[in-house]
């Protein structure tokens, strides 16, 4: 592959010392840094997904590379590996919009449980009948790549802006985020077999009850923790705010590990409650995770790639590229159809889940994780594992979107943005602020009895501090603060206010707004196509229309 000349001339001028210091450290850091960015600003535009630009990257660093740093720390790689998983799935649930997923969450729960499952033992099959592994080494392998990897899906999701039919990116979307944990504890309980561990069936299901268990009850605690903290503490600066999530999805992993938990599954579990509550400056929150977690992917990846040695590729390259065939188009598949068939999704939503289903930095993380353990292994675990994960991300990477226009998966009804909890579209709105004064021409009057200026309504009203929602019959008194909702310029989402996108499945989509069951909410604006409407009680939502809403704060 041709490299620009620019990269490589300071590339080649970099001192590179035994002992590395902090200073050659930060360089190197720096140099890798803005070596990603114009890789995937050069390279990007010829179709070959990012991740594996980064990982192209990290070869050409590594020690078969031009540069040939030395690099071949498992322990090192697998702590940073879990660091930067623990972030991607927290960004992952805290960036899942749970209501969206709603009408497909059996579906993503059933196939990130049994689906990976079954995906593991069918590896493990081939690898022991084709390859000629022993059985638990079979095992080892299909447990670590059995699970689909969130970053690629979300990544391939989010750029090509894939606005699939059935409520399918919401699937893949939880699908991917919820799988690494059960692909972790399969890869635990076969490292423990190897290592002589007398696990019967019952001790084996205890553990793994355990580890469930103990994830879900942390990630739960430790969401409903964090909400209660927030709200108490009206934190001002988006900063602190951000610290304050990030601390918690790094204590949570933490502790229920040290308690014998999932920790994967607790962060994940976590970040899905937190990003589906109301709590102060979320939609700012999860765009900083959503930067701090691309940096990450990108870092990880390069990582892996400085990581291999592409001269041992070859020898790994038959069987590896044997077990990705195998994995895409026979494993996956018959999982994907034994989970989904019966719960009777359509056949062309089946055939895309199946072939969406990437590999990515979790498989090369859990393979980390096996060698670092200590298992001994009659082949290259880690090449193997790297090989099909690169397999996964240029081919399957790059074929998604015509496979999905293949199948006739395209529908421009759904939006895929709205599946992530930090969509918004900015909207022709702007809200004005203002004070009765004493004698003021609307003290005392119900705000029925009162003509706002056209195409404007109130949209709170608060008073001694305390936020109420306006109604008819409320009466503005002297000292109240009025805020008036206009059609000139804006976003909601900067008011504290939020938005809704109806999909065809919204359970709201086709009612009157009167016959709603709102309690403290409040129905601003719609935006119907390029239309803005004030909305009455008469109003019929359709799917596709966008919602500004209040909500009265805690």
């Amino acid at each position: 592959m041709w490299v620009p000349h620019i990269l490589l001339a300071p590339l080649r001028a970099l001192p590179l010392p035994k002992e590395v210091s902090m200073e050659h450290l930060i360089l190197l850091t720096g140099i890798v840094l803005i070596s990603c960015a114009l890789f995937d600003k050069i390279f990007g535009r010829t179709g070959v997904p990012g991740l594996f630009l980064f990982i192209l990257l990290g070869m050409l660093f590594g020690s078969d590379g031009l540069l040939k740093i030395p690099f071949d720390n498992y322990v090192h790689a697998g702590n940073l590996c879990s660091a930067a998983l623990v972030l991607i799935m927290f960004y992952g649930g805290l960036g899942t919009n749970l209501k969206a997923a709603r009408p497909v969450l059996k579906e993503s729960l059933f196939l990130s449980c049994a689906g990976t499952l079954m995906t593991a033992a069918l590896v493990g099959l081939f690898g022991v009948k084709i390859l000629g592994l022993p059985l638990l080494e079979g095992m080892l392998l299909g447990s670590v790549i059995c699970s689909t990897d969130a970053a690629s899906v979300f990544s391939i999701l989010r750029s090509q802006k894939m606005n699939l039919k059935y409520g399918t990116a919401s699937l893949l979307e939880l699908e991917s985020g919820s799988n690494d944990p059960f692909s972790y504890m399969a890869t635990v309980v076969v490292l423990a077999l190897m290592q002589g561990a007398d696990l019967g069936p019952w001790a084996m299901v205890r553990m793994l009850a355990l580890q469930v268990l103990i994830g879900l009850a942390m990630g739960v605690g430790a969401a409903w923790a964090v909400k209660k903290l927030l709200l108490r503490l009206h934190l001002e600066e988006e900063t602190l705010t951000d610290a304050l999530l990030l601390g918690t999805g790094l204590l949570t992993y933490a502790l229920s590990n040290g308690l014998a938990g999932n920790g994967y599954l607790s962060v994940y579990m976590a970040g899905i409650l937190i990003g589906n509550s109301r709590i102060p400056g979320k939609g700012a929150c999860i765009r900083f995770f959503d930067n701090l977690t691309g940096l990450m992917q990108m870092l990880l990846f390069f990582l892996l790639g400085l990581l291999a040695f592409p001269s041992r590729l070859p020898a790994v390259a038959l069987p590896a590229l044997g077990t990705a065939l195998f994995l895409t188009f026979v494993a996956r598949p018959a999982a994907v159809a034994l989970v989904l068939g019966p719960l009777r999704c359509p056949l062309n939503q089946i055939g895309f889940v199946s072939f969406a289903g990437m590999r990515g930095a979790a498989s090369i993380a859990f393979a980390i994780l096996a060698i670092s353990g200590g298992a001994q292994l009659s082949y290259d675990l880690y090449h193997m594992v790297f090989f099909i994960v690169l397999f996964s991300i240029l081919v399957q990477g790059t074929l998604i979107p015509p496979a999905a226009r293949k199948l006739d998966m395209i529908d421009d009804t759904e939006d895929v943005m709205a599946t992530f909890n930090d969509y918004t579209r900015e909207m022709p709105v702007q809200f004005v602020r203002c004070i009765l004064r004493k004698d003021h021409p609307w003290e005392g009057k119900p705000l029925a009895a009162i003509t706002m200026p056209p195409g404007s309504l109130a949209a709170a009203v608060i008073r001694q501090g305390q936020e109420i929602l306006p109604k008819g019959d409320t009466v503005l008194q002297e000292g109240d603060e009025i805020i008036l909702c206009g059609l000139e310029g804006g976003s909601a989402e900067s008011s504290g206010f939020y938005q809704v996108r109806l999909s065809p499945r919204d359970e709201w989509t086709g009612q009157k707004l009167a016959d709603l069951s709102l309690h403290d909410e409040l129905i601003l604006l719609i935006r119907r196509g390029e239309k803005v409407l004030i909305p009455s009680g008469d109003t019929v939502l359709r799917a596709g229309d966008e919602l500004v809403a209040a909500q009265k704060r805690p």
